[in-house]
């Protein structure tokens, strides 16, 4: 638990940069996108499945070169759609040498750009809406739930929930992910947003709790596909970047799709 705590310090500077938002949030994203293409590419390697890396470096470089014309000029959101379409495009040119390489390789090459480029995108597309300061929620929603759960599941924990997809994870675990992720955005929404904002924060924050769970119940499938413990060793007591973030990479696009088309 000390290397749990430890390492959950060394994510404290993850906060000054969403503080910071814009360029910074974009920039610190982009990282993320980067190392988390590349792990997630790795745990085929026990698969003997060869994603194609460049295209989902690509793919990471493009669609964050277009968050960043966003920025500074209006753009229309269609060049998103043609960034997807190349994307998926390229993956299936990467099976044309049909001798060199399975179906498996082009399909988790697409995997990987969606997966962790294009969802973890959307926490750069919750900071250019004009409520970018619910970008927090992801953190609250996202972490939260992790925390909670973990500490519910020690203290409550006896019914297993999934035991073939994560032992370790208990009912008493979930329940209290859903507590911490609707708590902490109920007190982030009491106390920074605006009155009328406030019950959308509690609707996002129980929405979110269970999808932040699903995100990372996802992340165990994957893991147990491929034959492995972590993705990375990259943080201490959580392993790779991928490791930290699978939830948050579901709780993005559902809080951002929640914003444009509840809140907007």
């Amino acid at each position: 638990m000390k290397t749990r705590i430890l390492s959950g310090c060394i994510m404290l500077p993850l906060l000054v940069i969403v503080f910071l938002g814009d360029k910074v949030l974009l920039a610190g994203c982009f990282v993320i996108a980067m190392l988390g293409i590349r792990e997630f590419y790795n745990g085929f390697d026990k698969m003997e499945v060869r994603p194609c890396r460049w295209i989902g470096y690509l793919a990471a470089v493009t669609l964050y070169a277009i968050g960043v014309l966003r920025t500074s000029m209006v753009i229309d959101t269609n060049w998103y759609l043609l960034w997807l379409f190349a994307m998926v495009f390229l993956s299936f040119l990467y099976l044309f040498r049909i001798d060199e390489r399975k179906l498996e390789d082009g399909m988790s090459t697409i995997i990987g750009i969606v997966y962790v480029v294009f969802f973890s995108f959307h926490i750069v597309l919750i900071d250019q809406t004009q409520h970018g300061i619910l970008v927090w929620l992801v953190i609250f929603a996202s972490f939260g739930a992790d925390i909670f759960a973990y500490f519910a599941g020690m203290a409550f924990g006896k019914r297993k929930l999934c035991p073939k997809i994560s032992p370790k994870k208990t009912v008493a675990g979930c329940i209290g992910g859903f507590v911490g992720s609707t708590v902490l955005c109920f007190l982030f929404g009491l106390i920074f947003v605006s009155h009328d904002l406030l019950i959308h924060c509690i609707i996002i924050g129980v929405i979110a709790g269970g999808v932040a769970q699903l995100g990372d119940l996802t992340a165990s499938i994957f893991k147990r596909k491929m034959g492995i413990k972590d993705y990375g060793n990259l943080i201490p007591g959580h392993g790779g970047i991928l490791d930290r973030f699978d939830s948050v990479l579901f709780t993005a696009p559902i809080i951002y799709y929640y914003i444009s088309l509840v809140i907007l």
